[in-house]
């Protein structure tokens, strides 16, 4: 079994996609429109991104709306790609549990996602 896929609920799936593709790089998939915007990547992973009607966002670290899910990205700069993703539209939560190992972030749709540091072979 292989993952090939992660699909996030949201309000707006082309206006989610084109977040992650600037913070990714990832190439949007040709068939995305307003219902389900999709971003492909060169080794399989696509992340999808589905529109649905009331959509309420997770609280971070409030669990009223529980997160569900959330993504980690590995980075070899956590300060250049923090910078980056708030200038992109990236929240910063103040609650930050990592103690520096991690840095949470909330992507325009509310969901929290993280930024860990890139190291071989090595997971959170």
């Amino acid at each position: 079994m292989k993952l090939n896929a992660i699909t996030l609920d949201c309000p707006d799936p082309l206006a989610l996609a084109a977040f992650y593709q600037q913070a990714t790089g990832l190439e949007p998939h040709p068939k995305s429109d307003a219902e389900f915007a999709g971003l492909a990547g060169v080794e399989g992973m696509f992340i999808g991104f589905q529109r649905v009607a009331d959509y309420r966002a997770p609280r971070w670290p409030d669990q009223t709306v529980p997160q569900q899910i959330h993504l980690d990205f590995a980075v070899e700069d956590l300060d250049g790609a923090e910078a980056r993703l708030l200038e992109l539209g990236a929240g910063e939560p103040v609650y930050q549990p990592g103690e520096g190992r991690w840095r949470v972030f909330i992507d325009p749709a509310g969901h929290p996602f993280c930024l860990v540091r890139a190291q071989a072979g090595e997971l959170l």
